[in-house]
C-alpha cells in the first residue's frame, strides 16, 4: 500500500520550494511560469536546456539557482576551439617518489550544478563529451571512470540555431535534457521595472534559500508524492501518440519522423510529480501532466523536413496531443475490436 504524503509534509514541500521560486524571481523579473518550470526540473532532478534570444536573462537564472540552493557551481562558456578535455579533465604528468606518473585532473564538469552556457556554439564532438555524464553521473578517460559529485544538473543555455555560428544539438543528447524552456521576451511593463530598479542590469544580491540538507528532503518530498495508475496510462498514451504509427492522429503521422522515447514518459512523471508538490497536492493530477508535457516532449520530436518548410513545430503538435489525447482511455468500437 502506498503511503501519501501528509498534509504537514505538502505545506513543507511548497515552503521549501516556494523560498527559491522567490529568489529567483527577484533576480529575473517577469518570468514567473519560466522560473517554476526550472524549479521543476531541477527537484526532479534532470537536466535542463533553454533556449532564447541574448540578453534575456538565461545565464543570471542558472547562477541565482546555485546561489539560492547552495551548490558547488561551474561555468562553461562553449566556443569552436572547446576540447572534450577542456569539459572532463584529463590526465597530467606528475612526479611522486621520483617516479612519473599520469594522474586525472577532474575538469570543471565534476561540479553539482555545471552551466553549459551557449552549449550550442562548440563542435558536436565537444557536446558529445557531456553524453556519458548526463547519463550516467559519470566520466570515463583512458578506460578509467570516474563518478560525478551528486547531486548533479548540467543548466544549459543555447542561441536559436537560426543564428550564426551554431552547431544543432543531436538527437541523443537533446533526449537527455528533461526540459526544453524557450525563454520568452519581456513585455514594456517588466523592461520599464528594469529600467528603474537595476543600474546597469546587475541583478539584486540574493542568499541561501536552502540549508544544508534541505534540499536532499525536497528531493525526498517529491519522490514521496503518488502517480496514480490512470495519470501513468495518459502518460504513456501521450508519448505513444507521437510516434507516426501510431493510428490516432493523423497530422503526427504526417509530420513527425521520429516520436519521443520512454525516457520522454520517465521525465513527465518525474516532473509531474514536482509540479503536484508546488501546487500542495500530494498526487499527481491531470494537470499536471499537461503544465510539464510540452517542456518534456517538444524537444524529443524529430520532425519530417517537409513539416518544417510548411510552418509545422513540434510545440504546436504537442499542445494539439494534449487536446486530442483522452484523459481516460476509451474503449475501441465493437467494429474495430
Amino acid at each position: 500500500m502506498t503511503t501519501m504524503l501528509t498534509t504537514e509534509q505538502v505545506a513543507r514541500g511548497q515552503q521549501l520550494l516556494g523560498g527559491v521560486r522567490d529568489g529567483a524571481n527577484q533576480v529575473l523579473l517577469g518570468q514567473n511560469d519560466l522560473i517554476e518550470l526550472c524549479l521543476i526540473a531541477l527537484c526532479a532532478r534532470g537536466h535542463l536546456l533553454l533556449e532564447g534570444q541574448p540578453g534575456l536573462g538565461k545565464t543570471e537564472l542558472v547562477k541565482a539557482f546555485a546561489t539560492l540552493t547552495g551548490l558547488q557551481f561551474r561555468r562553461l562558456q562553449f566556443t569552436p576551439d572547446l576540447l572534450p578535455s577542456d569539459i572532463t579533465g584529463g590526465p597530467i604528468l606528475q612526479e611522486r617518489d621520483g617516479e612519473r606518473q599520469l594522474e586525472f585532473r577532474p575538469g570543471p564538469l565534476f561540479a553539482n550544478l555545471v552551466l553549459a552556457d551557449e552549449i550550442n556554439r562548440s563542435s558536436p564532438k565537444t557536446q558529445s563529451a557531456l553524453l556519458e555524464g548526463m547519463q550516467e553521473r559519470s566520466v570515463t578517460v583512458l578506460g578509467e571512470t570516474h563518478a560525478l559529485p551528486k547531486p548533479f544538473f548540467v543548466l544549459a543555455t543555447q542561441n536559436p540555431i537560426e543564428l550564426e555560428g551554431t552547431y544543432p544539438l543531436p538527437e541523443a543528447q537533446l533526449d537527455r535534457f528533461l526540459f526544453k524552456v524557450e525563454v520568452p521576451g519581456l513585455d514594456a511593463d517588466t523592461m520599464s521595472a528594469i529600467l528603474t530598479s537595476r543600474r546597469r542590469g546587475e541583478p539584486p544580491t540574493i542568499g541561501l534559500a536552502l540549508q544544508p540538507g534541505q534540499l536532499e528532503e525536497l528531493f525526498e518530498l517529491v519522490d514521496a508524492v503518488f502517480l496514480p495508475d490512470a495519470i501513468a496510462n495518459y502518460i504513456a498514451r501521450l508519448v505513444a501518440a507521437t510516434h507516426p504509427a501510431n493510428p490516432g492522429n493523423s497530422q503526427v503521422a504526417e509530420a513527425v519522423r521520429y516520436g519521443a522515447s520512454p525516457r520522454a514518459a520517465i521525465a513527465i512523471g518525474e516532473a509531474a510529480r514536482a509540479a503536484a508538490l508546488l501546487q500542495g497536492r500530494p498526487n499527481v493530477d491531470f494537470d499536471d501532466v499537461a503544465r510539464v508535457a510540452v517542456a518534456a516532449l517538444a524537444h524529443r520530436l524529430v520532425l519530417q523536413h517537409s513539416a518544417v518548410v510548411s510552418g509545422v513545430t513540434a510545440r504546436s503538435l504537442v499542445e494539439q496531443l494534449l487536446q486530442d489525447v483522452p484523459a481516460v482511455a476509451k474503449p475501441l468500437p465493437e467494429e474495430v475490436q
